[in-house]
């Protein structure tokens, strides 16, 4: 009995075996289908991270062609972090030789701050003759501490007297925004008849220096297309009315204009700035930065731009000085202003640091707060 069921037992069970492997051709086919869609999908996977490794390499190959500079940051003198604020030092360098990172004076020094949560991105000019304390607590000119430390130097001047948190820096020289701007088919710029007379003038040497030719413009008041040339030179122009004040007004207009129309630029020109303007530009950001910014590029936009400091005289006779300097009027009330522009600081409390600086500068130069201040300010005219 036993040996009949223990039979009939092994025939069920090779009878199911072979139901198993008898599958259907429909069952077959969705089998092969699975299987297709399986090594698709590995297919695209793979192909996606090899795009990813392509546009890395590709990114790291550009960037590479970029001067990094990693500073100290022990050296910056960092004040105080300032949340969802990134602020970048960025030097315009009168540098004739190709010097980037010290020796040579930062003909424009401007604070960028990019708020990280609405993507608007302040632009604050620092005026160069300005009266401040340098790293070894005697005062100069502002665009001095580049001169004496590189960007290290200059760093750590804004951070020490305007209670900042700028850890990197890009810094320029002629040729590079020449370059950009050129490439980027010029930029239309609304000259007063001055303007244009001075443009000229200053592009003579501009073109020395980046060795191109100059075609001269009209020297009538109006809207033209300036080369980057000219561009350059108009952004330097210091003798019409308003001095340094409006050249650091028009150094913010063409950087404006030519951010906006980098903006809309094709890839072909923008894989030709990169190719001849990054081996001109010194920085101290990281490939992770600059590729954060890349991503966020479209984004940006420049939501005010305006000169430190906002109250001001000069003055020829500051003591143990010679020359002519940009002082401050109320120094402690400048930096309030700065923070409240910037980072919608209301109620800002400056450090004993700034005090300090606030009471120096009255005891070198005998302005006091109750002095009148001059125009700065000559948008439009």
């Amino acid at each position: 009995m036993n040996k009949k069921r223990n039979m009939e037992n092994k025939r069920n069970m090779e009878r199911r075996r072979g139901e198993k492997r008898r599958v259907s051709p429909k069952e077959k086919q969705k089998k092969k289908r699975r299987r297709r869609r399986k090594r698709i999908v590995l297919v695209c996977v793979e192909l996606l991270v090899l795009a990813g490794l392509c546009i890395a390499g590709y990114g790291m190959l550009k960037l590479g062609k970029l001067n990094i500079n990693i500073l100290d940051q022990d050296k910056l003198e960092v004040y105080k972090d300032t949340g969802p604020y990134t602020n970048i030092a960025c030097f315009g360098l009168d540098s004739r030789n190709g010097e980037l990172e010290g020796g040579v004076q930062s003909d424009s020094i401007i604070i960028a701050s990019i708020n990280n949560e609405t993507n608007d991105v302040k632009l604050i000019s620092v005026y160069r003759d300005t009266l401040l304390q340098q790293e070894d607590g005697t005062y100069a000119k502002a665009n001095a501490a580049y001169n004496r430390g590189g960007p290290e130097a200059a760093i750590s001047l804004l951070n020490r007297n305007f209670d900042l948190d700028i850890r990197n820096y890009v810094s320029v020289n002629f040729n590079a925004l020449v370059d950009v701007i050129d490439a980027l088919g010029g930029l239309e710029i609304e000259l007063t008849q001055e303007e244009a007379f001075y443009t000229n003038g200053y592009a003579a040497e501009t073109s020395r220096v980046v060795g191109q030719e100059m075609v001269n413009i009209n020297e009538v008041a109006g809207t033209q297309l300036l080369d980057g040339v000219h561009a350059v030179s108009y952004a330097r122009i210091r003798y019409t009315k308003g001095n340094d004040f409006k050249r650091t007004e028009r150094q913010r207009e063409v950087l404006k204009k030519t951010a906006e129309k980098a903006k809309e630029a094709d890839l072909m020109t923008l894989n030709k700035i990169v190719d001849k303007v990054f081996p001109q530009i010194s920085t101290s950001l990281s490939l992770t930065d600059m590729l954060g910014f890349a991503a966020n590029i479209m984004d940006y936009n420049i939501a005010e731009t305006t000169g430190f400091p906002y109250a001001l005289t000069t003055s020829e006779e500051v003591r143990d000085h010679s020359g002519s300097y940009v002082v401050p009027i109320d120094f402690v009330g400048n930096v309030s202003k700065l923070h409240q522009n910037i980072f919608a600081e209301d109620w800002y409390e400056p450090s004993s640091k700034v005090r300090q600086i606030h009471d120096d500068i009255i005891y070198l130069t005998g302005i006091t707060e109750d002095a009148t201040a001059m125009q700065t300010d000559f948008e439009g005219e």
